[in-house]
């Protein structure tokens, strides 16, 4: 019965990355017939200081993404899981970023950012009349805050339907003993949401590593290198400077690191030997 989709994965994935790696030993502009250069590529991108940077920017954009999305989208998908109206109705306006495209959001930001007409210099606000994709040193963060603002709605339905999953008993009893609010989110929720947790860590983490076309559309890598994390460099690399080989080994490096990382967050986290943790319920 998996043989189909086996099949499909294969065509559809293996042999794509199987094609890669092979074009990671090659110089090739896109065009002719790729030639076989061993590993020049590969010295080529391990030494370059753009490409280690990139990979700097990836790691740095990562750690920001978990640190803003994982505690905020946690708290609003317990506060929602609640069974009020009014929480169902603040649901449905957390959720709308959800409903618009990447390319719309970047759009949308780039102009509310902009130093000339945004929000700052319409409402002649100091503190967001900035420069902020301009400018090296805020650019990098206004790309963490739109990609937070876009992806946060998805982990809090994560967490809201984890929430939602946990007894109404347990809370009762904790109830009973004195336990405030507090002390029933610290010792219940957060435990029982452990695998949750884990899941929305884990698409935070990897997705952090293919962020592509709101930073295109934003800031296309700029100011200068401030936002040109490992999926850009391997984009402007190959489609901008025909060099398809060295961007294929950029790619390879992209691949094995998601693959690296998601593989010890479920081995370090205990994820492969999730259980039940309602038994005896």
């Amino acid at each position: 019965m998996a043989l189909p989709a086996l099949l499909l994965f294969a065509l559809f994935a293996l042999v794509p990355m199987a094609i890669v790696v092979y074009l990671s030993f090659t110089r090739w502009d896109g065009l002719g017939t790729p030639d076989w250069t061993g590993l020049e590529n590969w010295r080529t991108a391990l030494s370059s200081d753009v490409t280690r940077h990139a990979v700097w920017l990836s790691l740095k954009m990562m750690v920001f993404a978990w640190v803003v999305q994982t505690p905020i989208s946690l708290l609003l998908g317990v506060f929602l899981a609640g069974r009020q109206r009014y929480r169902a109705l603040l649901g449905v306006f957390f959720f709308i970023p959800l409903l618009i495209s990447t390319a719309a959001i970047a759009i949308i930001f780039k102009n509310l950012l902009d130093p000339n007409f945004g929000l700052g210099a319409t409402l002649d606000l100091p503190l967001l009349d900035k420069n902020w994709l301009g400018d090296p040193q805020l650019a990098f963060y206004a790309v963490v805050f739109v990609i937070s603002w876009q992806f946060m709605p998805f982990h809090t339905l994560l967490y809201q339907a984890g929430a939602r999953q946990i007894p109404g008993s347990l809370y009762e009893a904790a109830a009973l003993d004195g336990a405030s609010r507090l002390q029933q989110f610290w010792h219940i929720t957060l435990p029982q949401l452990r695998y949750t947790i884990v899941t929305s860590s884990t698409l935070v983490v990897v997705g952090s590593l293919t962020y592509f076309d709101l930073i295109f559309v934003l800031t296309a890598g700029g100011p200068g290198y401030a936002t040109r994390i490992l999926p850009l460099d391997m984009y402007i690399t190959g489609f901008q400077s025909n060099q398809m080989g060295l961007a294929s080994a950029i790619s390879v490096v992209l691949v094995a690191a998601g693959l690296l990382i998601s593989l010890a967050l479920v081995r370090f986290s205990g994820f492969s030997r999730m259980r039940s943790q309602q038994a005896g319920m």
